[in-house]
């Protein structure tokens, strides 16, 4: 039936990644998260800002389970800020000061035409924050062509150049945060075979394609399971990838997970996986 396979032509007889499927789906009873871990995560996650979460919650299901934990950045197509400044670093070096609406503070240092003074800097600011605070900034900068045309032309393109570096400071940065890589240096599964370890690795290092299937489970309810080759990546066809969505305000905004071996406790991963994600959900949804 393709449910067990011999891996060596001495060893025994292991699960193939379709008899972990059959198990998880018929066979799987889930068991419920020590009070002491679920305590130790609610006490980690706690309200803050999205990149100190998402980091500790990469950290903490890498401590949790041993093997790496990834967790998508938030990700919105609604993203708005709260407040800009201006602050003049030097002759034509300007330091643009963004604070999202979730409180994450995001800087970027531009260039600019000619040197600007301290009040036009600030002239600058408060036109953007009376406006528009409070504004997805991709749709300030579709509405305040009109607007900027009556100011005078120099503070217009500054803020011109503001909304383009500010679009960029909040979906730019790293994506995808992982920890634990090293950990699964001491899974007996991968160890014997170090280029596909080092293949592994490269996944990680790339991040484009575990991106993508972290995207794939934002659209999809609950945890989703991927069991080797159903993953659709190469690379990780003798792992497992366990992931869970999360919110904010109710949007779906990210994923995060687990990657390890096909042989893990899946009983105990999967609702690991699961009260992370709703964790991460609390605290991101505390600070908005």
């Amino acid at each position: 039936m393709g449910l067990i396979a011999s891996p060596h032509t001495s060893a025994g007889r292991v699960p193939t990644p379709r008899g972990y499927r059959l198990f998880v789906d018929r066979l799987l009873t889930v068991q419920q998260l020590a009070e002491p871990a679920v305590a130790e995560l609610r006490h980690t996650l706690q309200p803050d800002s999205p990149k100190r979460v998402v980091k500790a919650a990469s950290q903490l299901l890498a401590e949790l389970t041993q093997f790496a934990g990834v967790v998508m950045t938030p990700q919105r197509a609604d993203a708005a800020f709260r407040q800009v400044e201006f602050l003049r670093l030097s002759e034509r070096r300007v330091l643009l000061i963004l604070v999202t609406l979730e409180g994450d503070v995001q800087n970027h240092l531009f260039n600019t035409a000619r040197d600007y003074s301290g009040s036009e800097l600030i002239e600058a600011a408060n036109f953007l924050n009376q406006h528009y605070a409070g504004q997805a900034l991709g749709g300030v900068a579709s509405r305040v062509g009109e607007e900027l045309q009556q100011l005078r032309g120099d503070i217009s393109e500054l803020m011109q150049l503001a909304i383009q570096f500010g679009q960029q400071a909040l979906h730019g940065g790293d994506d995808l945060v992982i920890s634990g890589q090293g950990k699964l240096l001491n899974v007996s599964d991968f160890s014997g075979d170090l280029n596909r370890l080092r293949e592994l690795f490269d996944t990680f290092q790339r991040k484009t394609e575990l991106l993508q299937l972290l995207e794939q489970s934002r659209r999809a309810p609950g945890v989703n399971l991927f069991i080797g080759d159903e993953s659709g990546v190469v690379t990780l066809d003798d792992c497992s990838v366990v992931i869970a969505p999360y919110r904010l305000n109710g949007q779906v905004v990210g994923a995060l997970g687990v990657v390890g071996p096909t042989r893990m406790a899946y009983e105990r991963v999967i609702p690991i996986v699961d009260i992370t994600a709703r964790l991460v959900s609390s605290a991101l949804n505390f600070n908005d």
